[in-house]
């Protein structure tokens, strides 16, 4: 009995020290949090995207304090939100940029080579020699990134993915999300949009889509701001030189240049 005793007290007096202990130092090893901070994660849209650069938005809202970090990162918040950031911080709102995302793949009936049974997925659809078409580059029709968009701005037609233009917030999660690399997230209103991602020979593009590019070098011969240039067998457009007058798309063989507008 005694021994129970003796163990029930000596348990019970460390358990008095060690908290002892840590209020002590929760005194004095407390850190004051700037309640600005607070705000603006209360604020933010909670997509906790990355596009700010950051890692989520709570990053964000202690960058914005702490780092002197842009106000105008966040794209999903969109102007609304840069006025809230501005009146809790005390500054001018300035301007956000809109930014949308976009498909480099507009083939809507590329040749199977097999039929994939495997989970509807493209990123388990990946690994099984690039998926159910002949082309190992386009899209892989399983909607990845219809599954991760918070604003609804993708949609499947087709077995390919579409954006919505008036619905994308520019968060670039569906950028993360597509195992082929062909979303991007651009200004909005970039006027034109090379639709294509294949790099193989234009003969052997032309066997498996055909709208694909075929390194023609059509579009780069007629741009007159020489914004185009052909790069393992693929077009690529300089935005910093473009001037919109789509020359580029209208002279495109196999029309895998498009216009995209605002």
């Amino acid at each position: 009995m005694n021994v129970i005793l003796t163990a029930v007290i000596s348990v019970t007096s460390m358990g008095l020290i060690c908290s002892c202990i840590l209020a002590v130092a929760s005194k004095l090893m407390y850190v004051k949090i700037d309640e600005r901070i607070t705000q603006l994660a209360g604020i933010m849209p909670g997509a906790n995207c990355g596009a700010c650069g950051y890692p989520g938005c709570s990053g964000y809202a202690s960058a914005l304090i702490e780092e002197n970090a842009k106000t105008n990162l966040c794209t999903p918040g969109g102007p609304s939100l840069l006025a809230k950031i501005s009146e809790i911080m005390g500054i001018e709102a300035g301007s956000i940029e809109e930014k949308r995302a976009f498909v480099s793949c507009n083939c809507n009936a590329q040749i199977k080579k097999m039929e994939y049974k495997g989970i509807q997925s493209c990123e388990a659809a990946k690994p099984a020699y690039g998926g159910q078409n002949s082309c190992a580059f386009g899209c892989l029709g399983y909607g990845d990134c219809f599954t991760v968009c918070p604003s609804d701005a993708i949609c499947m037609e087709n077995n390919l993915a579409h954006i919505i233009a008036e619905k994308c917030t520019g968060c670039g999660l569906c950028v993360k999300a597509c195992p082929n690399k062909l979303i991007s997230i651009q200004k909005a209103g970039i006027p034109v949009l090379i639709a294509c991602k294949n790099i193989e020979k234009g003969a052997v593009t032309r066997k498996k889509c055909s709208i694909g590019c075929i390194a023609c070098t059509k579009c780069v011969k007629e741009c007159p701001q020489s914004a185009i240039s052909m790069e393992n067998n693929l077009a690529l457009i300089d935005y910093s030189k473009c001037s919109g007058c789509g020359k580029c798309a209208e002279v495109c063989m196999t029309k895998c240049i498009v216009r995209v507008g605002n």
